[in-house]
């Protein structure tokens, strides 16, 4: 990160209107980011680990990517210790926060094969349960974990029991990265479980760019959350299948129509009124639909079925936002716009939570309700 004297002497950034309007009219007990990723590469005991093709000069997209991944964590790319780094540069940009507001930290399971093996050579990243667990318990009152837990594992539901026992608060999937077909009956199992132990399960959905692994793009259907709510399972679709597109299930034809306008068919569904939520991680990214920032701020019926996430480290990695894109748009004072380019150099964490308070369309923003993520998390609305 950048040292900007407007941010670093005597914390005067913490004084300017719009970091102090940023935290009015919210409850921050309830304040969780419910999308933060942790992610090392084993060199403390951690077991996380990474694909070896993400230091192979001949696979260079992967290169790039690790290296960016790392940069926008403020970690050296070579560093000897990328575990102790990666959290310790979370924690000092958190300090900047007011407390008891916490961020939920994501576990990453391997791919697997339909038996239930581990397909190393397919998963992109990995990050062991017991180490989200313990950074968690390491920094209580700062941090929350998040399981993930292949559902094919012989001892799946095993894991979880234990994840809930420990402490999770939901369990992650990224279905095209991690190779879970949500529709597979031989999940049943696992999401009765899901519903009897109250534990949300946050589904990534619409294409994916930064976690490649299984690239298994179909198995990110939104359509396809139908199995597990259909099983009284709370889904949080993350970023709110804001990005690619997917085929239509519901027509006989099967086009392909963008996966946000098939989140939102679901989101319309009353069945779902009190199961379906989403995350709004990553959706104001430059890549996303300016009608999908449109639809998402003026929706405010949906706001109470909403959840804020970072996606942290991604908000700093440059290239995937643009500030004046949202001016553009009208979304963003211009001001404020330049204002917060500047604190993005300093803390990215801020600088992501900062701009969704802020963003409006038509005079309309999110209500605090998005942003009072823990009762949602933690209690079930069936």
């Amino acid at each position: 990160f950048a040292e900007h004297d407007a941010f670093t002497e005597d914390d005067a950034f913490t004084q300017h209107d719009a970091y102090i309007k940023a935290f009015e009219g919210l409850h921050l007990e309830q304040v969780w980011d419910v999308h933060t990723h942790l992610l090392g590469v084993g060199d403390s005991g951690s077991g996380c680990t990474v694909h070896t093709n993400t230091e192979q000069w001949w696979h260079p997209l992967e290169v790039v990517r690790r290296k960016a991944i790392l940069n926008a964590a403020c970690v050296a790319t070579h560093s000897e210790s990328v575990d102790a780094q990666y959290v310790n540069q979370l924690l000092r940009q958190i300090q900047d926060f007011p407390a008891p507001m916490q961020w939920c930290l994501f576990a990453f399971d391997h791919a697997c094969d339909s038996a239930g093996q581990v397909c190393a050579d397919q998963s992109t990243f990995h990050v062991p349960n017991a180490y989200a667990q313990h950074i968690a318990a390491a920094n209580a009152g700062r941090f929350q974990w998040v399981a993930s837990i292949h559902p094919r594992r012989l001892d799946a539901l095993q894991q979880l029991e234990q994840a809930k026992a420990n402490g999770a608060v939901a369990v992650k999937w990224l279905p095209s990265a991690m190779n879970i077909d949500l529709r597979d009956t031989r999940n049943r199992a696992f999401y009765d479980a899901l519903h009897r132990l109250d534990l949300p399960l946050i589904v990534h959905c619409g294409e994916e760019k930064a976690v490649p692994g299984a690239g298994q793009d179909a198995l990110g259907n939104p359509l396809h959350v139908r199995a597990p709510l259909q099983a009284g399972v709370r889904v949080i679709v993350a970023h709110l299948a804001s990005l690619g597109s997917a085929s239509d299930d519901d027509r006989r034809s099967a086009p392909q129509r963008p996966a946000f306008e098939l989140f939102t068919r679901l989101m319309d569904e009353p069945a779902w009124r009190n199961l379906l939520l989403g995350d709004i991680s990553a959706i104001f990214q430059r890549n996303r639909p300016v009608s999908v920032w449109q639809q998402v701020l003026r929706q405010q019926d949906w706001h109470p079925r909403l959840l804020a996430g970072s996606d942290y480290p991604l908000p700093g990695v440059m290239p995937l936002y643009s500030t004046a894109k949202l001016v553009q748009a009208g979304l963003l004072d211009q001001q404020l716009a330049a204002w917060l380019d500047e604190l993005r150099q300093y803390n990215t964490l801020l600088f992501d939570f900062i701009l969704k308070r802020h963003l409006r369309c038509q005079g309309q923003g999110f209500l605090a309700c998005v942003f009072e993520t823990q009762e949602k998390l933690k209690r079930s609305n069936a």
